[in-house]
């Protein structure tokens, strides 16, 4: 029997309301879109390669979904504020209001993760738990940010990640030429999130892929293109 439940959960002055059915639980295996998230130091070059990715997919008949963390939503105009500066937070809060923001990404019946995943679209996402566990689960404690996000029902694990990897030094002058920059955008702090990355990616059994974006635009399009049509059945 399908049953609607709601859980309601007021944040300061934000309250966040996640409602599902039963039955949507059920309907995983059969959904058709794959979910790729794409990580990497901010400079990597993830946007670049998330419109390259797109552009491929849709040529071999793929409908696309892209999408990013922080959303759109009210939390991820709170995260924004902070990351920018705007608002002070404690690593706590931020990992806490990351997770409120990634629930709501998954379930949201309009345009989440879940929905377009079973509306037969691939999502690729911007950023996903992988960034919380190399940023806030550097500055706070780790555990409680790994069981908080992935022993979450409602945080859906990717088909694959794509990890752009690129020197602290090059991702740094690259983020130079940008009008503006967020609290985490120090070179002493890029080298202790990269290395976190890599300790995430050893921890989880997730499916990853390194790709170095110091090569050539183009060759480091088809290792991920490639790594994207053998998820999806492209031949």
């Amino acid at each position: 029997m399908n049953q609607t439940w709601a859980i309601i959960i007021t944040w300061k002055d934000v309250k966040i309301v996640f409602g599902r059915r039963e039955a949507e639980m059920t309907e995983k295996n059969n959904r058709t879109g794959k979910f790729i998230v794409f990580e990497g130091l901010d400079g990597s070059g993830k946007t670049k390669h998330i419109g390259l990715l797109k552009e491929h997919l849709v040529q071999r008949g793929r409908r696309i979904h892209v999408t990013t963390e922080p959303t759109n939503s009210q939390l991820g105009g709170m995260l924004r504020d902070a990351l920018s500066g705007i608002t002070q937070r404690s690593p706590c809060e931020m990992a806490a209001l990351f997770l409120l923001d990634r629930i709501f990404h998954n379930v949201n019946p309009v345009s989440g993760i879940n929905k377009m995943l079973s509306d037969g679209y691939d999502v690729i996402c911007d950023r996903y738990y992988y960034s919380s566990l190399a940023y806030q689960g550097t500055e706070t404690d780790f555990d409680w940010v790994l069981a908080m996000n992935i022993n979450c029902p409602e945080i859906r694990r990717p088909d694959l990640c794509i990890f752009l990897d690129l020197d602290p030094d090059i991702c740094i002058k690259r983020l130079q030429r940008r009008t503006t920059t967020d609290i985490y955008e120090t070179k002493e702090r890029l080298e202790k999130y990269r290395a976190a990355y890599f300790r995430v990616f050893d921890l989880l059994d997730d499916r990853v892929i390194v790709v170095n974006t110091a090569d050539e635009i183009v060759v480091a399009a088809e290792k991920i293109a490639k790594a994207a049509d053998d998820i999806c059945n492209i031949t």
